[in-house]
Formats: C-alpha cells, structure tokens, sequence
C-alpha cells in the first residue's frame, strides 16, 4: 500500500470516527413536518404615525423572517392572517419564550443629542418619559439620571450592519459595532460633532442611542474629537455592560431593522407534525429500498469495485448526515428524500473514475488495474471537480442571497456536494486502492468490474452512431417539447399551492378525542386530500387548505363530526402566502445571480459558447418540468420548489461531463471536426450518463410508489426532471454549442499541463523501474 493511500484510509477512518460520534450523541432538529414545533400569532398594532393594514402587516412579516433567520432557526412558516395578524411556526425551538421576546420587539432605534440631565432623586422640569410635540423625550440613562433628548437625528434605518464583539484591550467587554449607511454616516459625524463643542464632562457633550424608548448607551464624544469635526461612521460602538447574548440579540435586531409597526403576542401554542407517523414511516422504507436497489445496481455493474463504492455511499450518508445534524440544520420530509437522492447522485463521481478507468483497460489491454484505476482518477478529476465547484457556486449565492426554505437548502446542498467529493475521492479511493493490489482482483477480470468494458460501451462502440451531422434537427425536436410545455402553462396555468396563494385556517375543538391520523384519513376520503391537518393546543384540529368557501368549510366540519361528535369552530381566519413576494423576488435573484455565477465560471474553464449551451439546456429542463406539472395538474408549491433546484443541479452537472470529455478530446484533435469530437465525447459519456441515471431513479421510484402522497409530487418532478436533463445534455446542449460554434471564429483548445501529462507514457506506480 502506498503512502498517499495510507494517508487516505487514515484521513477517512478519522472523518467516519468524528461523524459515527456525532450522529449517536446529538439529536437532529427536526422540522414542523416531522415533529411540530411553537406557533405564535402576532397582532400588529397602529403606531403613532403608521396604520396597520395589509401592507405594514406584509412589511413587518419580511422583517420578522430575517430575524428569525438570524436566530438560527431554520425552516420557519410565517403567514399574514387577515389584514393585520401574523402566525408564526417555529421548528424545535428549545426556548420559546426567548424567541417571543426577541421577535416581538419593535426595535426602533434612534440616536439623539443630550440637551440636559436631572440627577436621580430630582424632579425633571419636563415630564418624564413623554414626547412633546418637538420630538423632545425625557428618558432614564443607564444610572437613572434623567436625559433631557433633542429630536431623533437618524434611525436604526441607516444602519448597514452591526456585529456584536468583544473588547478586551479597552476593557469595554461586549458591544455592538455599528457601520452606518452613506448619508447616515454624514448625520452621525454631524450630531457627534454638534456634542463635541461642549466641554469634556458636560451633559451635553453626551449622545443617546435608544431603542424602543429605552436609553441603551450614552457616551461622552471623546475628549480628542474637535468641535464640529465628528466621529467617523465606520468606528461606532455600542456599550452598556451587555453579556455575550443581550450583544447578539442587540445587533440581529438593529441589522434585521425595526418593525413597521408593533406587534403584540396575542397566543402562544405546541402544534404537532404536519404528517403523520404512517407518512414519515412509509417515506423511510422507501428511501432505505431505494437506496438498497442503487447500491445493489452498482454492485451488478462495476462488480467488487462497485461494491466497494456502495460502502463509500454508506459512509457519505452519515458524514452528511453528521453535518446536518452537527450544524444544526433543519430536516424536514422533503430535506431528507433529497438527502437519500444526493447518495444516489453522489454515485456519479465513481461512475466517472471507473468509466475512465475501463477506457484505460480497454486502450492499453497489459496495463496493470492499479495503474488503470490511478489514471481513470487522475482523468476524471476535471469533471469532478467542475461540476462539483458549479453547485457550490449556486449552494452558496442560494444561501447568502435567498431566505426561508430556499436559503435551508443552499446549505443541504452545499454539505451534499462536499461530503460525496470525500467520499469518492478518498474513502472510494482508499478502498478501490487497496483492492487493486490484490494479486487475485487483479488477476481476475470478471471479479474487479473495471478490467472488461461495460455492455453499454461495447454496443455503442460497434453501432457508432453518427449523432450530430444536422445538430438543428436536435434543437427542433426540443424546442417543440418547450413549445408543448409552455402551451401547459399557458393553457391549464400552474396550480399554485398554499405556500404562493395563502388560504383558510380553521381550527376545531371535538366532543371526542380525534386522532391526527384518523383526522387526515376522514378528510381525504371527503375531498380534502390537500389539507395539512395538524393537532394545536390541548387536542384540537387544526386545519391549514387553500381557496375554501363557506360550503367547503361546511362540509370539512361534517368530515370531523363523523369521528369526533360534536364538533366547535373555535378559529376561522384567512391566511397569506408562506412563500410571500419578497422571499419570492430574493429567490428569484439569488438563483439568477447563481446561473449568471455558474455562466461565467464554465465560460473561464471551457469557452463561452459551451457555458451558454449548458444554460439553454438547464432553461429546456426547467421550462418542461414546470409545463408537464401544469398539464397533469398538480400543485406547485415548497416542496415542488426545491425539486426544480434539485433538477437544476443535476442539469448543470451533466452538461459539464459531457463538455468536459469535448473539451479534452478537441485539445488533442485539433483539426477534427467538432461534430466528430461531440459524437466521439458523447458516445464515451453515454454508460455514465446512464448508470448515474439508473443510480437515481431506484430511489425515485421507490419513494414515488412507496412514499405515499406527501413525497409523490418532489418524487414525480426529479423523475421527469433526471430524463429530460439526460435528453438535453446530449442533445439539446450539445447542438446548440455546435450551432454556436459556427458564429465564432475562435481556434480550437490549447493542450494544457495536465492533457499533455496525460498523453505522455506513466510508467506502473507498481513498477519500480528494474530492466535487465
């Protein structure tokens, strides 16, 4: 065994150590899917100078999301009820009460100069703690002198950002930097300026920050400031004796902003799972079949070095699943069907080594398996690592730029792709290298899996079929599926789910106790197979449905009664949309920066003409995926949402391969006709287009038949979203990079270092060099 070898088994025995001890001592944070969680209805309330209506209400529930968010608490469901009501569900939160205090805060910030102070014990000449008509306040500082305050010179608004920090060196403990906007910055140099012409020691030299009409901090402006000159906006602190979590909280609700209006918690209640134990059951057994089914597949195709990477499967599982669980993300039912689809695409990194390494056996037929498999490693590591570096792209502008459920998944995302990179290329190769030193894998062919070509290449190989002679016909015959698809949504339009459209939420009380389960089963036999039926308080049904009129609401009354006797309304509201406008647009921004990110990293690593053929082909993907819903009529809602990132994902990633494998065989066939390279680079990536397709769609149908309804819909869309991408990646991205190709005078690739390594002789890493 060689040393690099060692250092790879060592390397993944340590990383398995870590992830097996995490996943036995922490619990998972599960999602209000799964477990239930806090809800809370917020009533917002008319202030001074704003009225609370629909509009301030929407405001206030964005400014609420991203505090939330800052909380840690992923996953969230926030809705407008009614015209000023808030509801909002929170997962597993370990102190409800400490999260009500820190949302339900108006956070109105303002800074203002100091005009005056009673000391305690005196009677202010205003009245304390009143506004007059100036804007003037007479507050409380922090020792309880009472600070006559000018008017608010700026508010929390220009704040750009606030940190929480600790500062040793001043002795100053905790505080809250603030970094101002450009203009707020001007006002605050302004005011420190205006405090700084009153002599050192002088009330009136002091300036208060108040939030919520509570002075926080009154410092002096430091005695070396001159008059009028002002502190710069970039240095300000906050002080005030705060500990480690006051600094935090502060600085989340200073960055998150104030509240556009107050609001009240009016109620506070557990609410259960939204799906019920038969559901979540049902939903594991088939993703440990379908898991089982693509192990078992892998095993049939590549032999021992498959079963090998079945084992490399295994243990990406609980690496990815450590780190969902160490970072304390949370999982809900369709976060963990993803997660079980990711082991199924994580299969393609080894479908591609070992693809290369069967090239590299069938090439030079008395090369050594080590030395094959070391090569088909080395060769497969550019489209690896390029699709791969793709998603991490998009994972990471989906996370800083998005919010809610498509920020949860930018981070699922991201620890997918890393965890199946160290999973096929160390714990695979630490394995597949330690295997191919064995006298007997190497020696018997039809053992290591890798040593004779797959079916799939054989019978391309001897029909070579001529694909790519009129690369148009290709983009008609996709351009009339688009054309179909859009003609869907145009026609039957697109079923938006609660999330986009908001609905009903009516919640019953019952003379006899009712099962969640019982409740779920009477209402779908009675029409309402939609409904998220959940338990709320003590023993009552709550039930969250789309558009429902008072007939509907009549007859899901009667539904219940049948089970439960006697059945009370005691709460009938409409609700917004989970899945508002704001997080909508911050959706559709951070996936379209992403495209555009991804559009120029794959024009820097191949040419300009393939990033925008890898683009149209994910657009083709998306567009029939959406269309094919609109015609089969179902609905288009969260979970739907992140199976159309997930087809995104696997769009782009197939496109690199296939390009990768052009770009390589161009560089080396510098006057062949392009058309004849895509054909050739097509042809080698067919059986690794295939097996990782077939490596998917095992789990896919299982969770599609096995499942149950609340996965059928994400399984439905990956299912039609993994064939269409396989169909445009070769012949919707292929043709139009052909057809682009035509319109640029560019010369072909450069070889590069490494193409040029890889054509020149290597000698056996098992060969020591002796001749006689």
């Amino acid at each position: 065994m060689t040393r690099a070898t060692t250092v790879r088994a060592v390397l993944a025995a340590a990383v398995l150590l870590v992830s097996v001890f995490i996943t036995l001592t922490m619990s998972p944070r599960l999602g209000l899917d799964l477990q239930g969680g806090t809800r809370m209805v917020l009533q917002a309330e008319d202030s001074a100078t704003v009225e609370a209506n629909r509009e301030t209400t929407d405001r206030t529930l964005e400014v609420l999301r991203q505090r939330i968010d800052s909380l840690g608490v992923a996953e969230p469901v926030l809705t407008r009820s009614g015209e000023d009501r808030i509801i909002v569900e929170l997962p597993d939160v370990q102190d409800p009460r400490q999260a009500a205090a820190v949302i339900g805060r108006t956070a109105q910030l303002s800074f203002h100069a100091v005009q005056g102070a009673t000391p305690p014990g005196t009677e202010p000449e205003s009245k304390p703690e009143s506004e007059t008509g100036s804007g003037r306040l007479t507050l409380p500082d922090e020792q309880g002198t009472q600070l006559d305050l000018g008017p608010a010179r700026l508010s929390g608004a220009g704040v750009k950002d606030a940190t929480a920090s600790f500062e040793a060196q001043q002795a100053a403990g905790w505080t809250v930097k603030l970094d101002f906007h450009k203009d707020a910055g001007k006002d605050w140099t302004r005011l420190t300026g205006e405090a700084a012409c009153h002599p050192a020691g002088d009330e009136r030299r002091r300036v208060a920050i108040v939030l919520d009409e509570k002075v926080i901090s009154s410092p002096q402006v430091d005695p070396s400031v001159g008059c009028q000159a002002g502190l710069p906006s970039g240095g300000t602190q906050i002080t005030g004796s705060f500990s480690a979590k006051e600094a935090r909280d502060l600085a989340l609700l200073i960055k998150g902003g104030a509240l556009p209006v107050p609001v009240e918690i009016v109620e506070q209640r557990t609410v259960g799972p939204t799906l019920g134990a038969a559901a979540i059951d049902a939903s594991a057994q088939a993703a440990l079949i379908g898991a089982a089914a693509t192990a078992l597949f892998i095993t049939f195709v590549y032999r021992l070095f498959g079963a090998l990477a079945a084992v490399a499967l295994a243990a990406y599982g609980v690496i990815s699943y450590a780190a969902l669980v160490g970072l304390g993300v949370t999982l809900t039912l369709p976060g963990l069907a993803g997660f079980v689809l990711a082991i199924g695409m994580a299969v393609d990194a080894n479908v591609l080594v070992f693809e290369r390494a069967r090239e590299e056996c069938q090439d030079r037929p008395t090369r050594s398996l080590r030395s094959a498999l070391t090569t088909g490693f080395q060769k497969a590591f550019s489209a690896v690592a390029d699709s791969n570096i793709t998603t991490l792209l998009a994972a990471g502008l989906l996370f800083f730029l998005g919010s809610g459920p498509v920020k949860g998944f930018g981070v699922t995302l991201a620890i997918g792709v890393i965890a199946s990179m160290f999973s096929a290329l160390v714990i695979a190769r630490a394995l597949t290298e330690i295997a191919a030193g064995s006298r007997f894998v190497s020696d018997y062919r039809g053992v290591n899996g890798i040593a004779r070509p797959g079916s799939v290449r054989t019978w391309l190989t001897r029909k070579d079929p001529q694909l790519f002679r009129k690369p148009v016909r290709w983009l008609i015959v996709s351009t009339a599926l688009v054309a179909v698809a859009v003609a869907g949504i145009v026609v039957r339009g697109i079923d938006l789910g609660v999330e986009f459209t908001g609905g009903r939420l009516v919640e019953y009380s019952t003379s006899r106790p009712v099962d969640v389960e019982t409740a779920r089963s009477t209402l779908a036999d009675a029409g309402f197979g939609d409904a998220e039926v959940t338990t709320a308080g003590d023993g009552d049904i709550s039930v969250r449905t789309g558009k429902l009129d008072n007939d509907g609401e009549h007859a899901l009354r009667e539904a219940l009664a049948t089970e439960g006797g006697e059945t009370t309304k005691v709460r009938d509201e409409l609700i917004g949309p989970s899945l508002g406008d704001e997080l909508r647009r911050n959706a559709l921004i951070a996936l379209g920066v992403a495209v555009f990110v991804q559009l120029a990293y794959l024009a820097m690593r191949f040419r300009w003409t393939f990033a925008v053929a890898s683009v149209v082909g994910m657009v083709h993907d998306v567009v029939i995926v959406v269309g094919a819903f609109a015609w089969l009529g179902r609905p288009v809602d969260g979970i739907f949402l992140a199976a159309l990132l997930t087809v995104i994902g696997y769009s782009v990633n197939d496109s690199v391969v296939v390009f990768d494998r052009v770009r390589e065989l161009w560089a080396g066939n510098r006057k062949t006709p392009l058309a004849t390279i895509a054909r050739r680079a097509v042809l080698q990536t067919v059986p690794r287009t295939v097996n990782t397709g077939m490596g998917a769609l095992f789990i896919l149908v299982a969770l599609a038949v096995l499942g149950g309804d609340s996965l059928a819909d994400f399984a439905l869309a990956l299912l039609i979203g993994i064939v269409v991408g396989t169909w445009s990646s070769v012949f919707t991205a292929v043709p139009a990079a052909l057809v682009l190709e035509r319109t640029t005078g560019a010369p072909p690739p450069v070889p590069g270092k490494a193409s040029r390594r890889a054509r020149a002789p290597r000698r056996d890493p098992l060969d020591n060099g002796a001749r006689v």
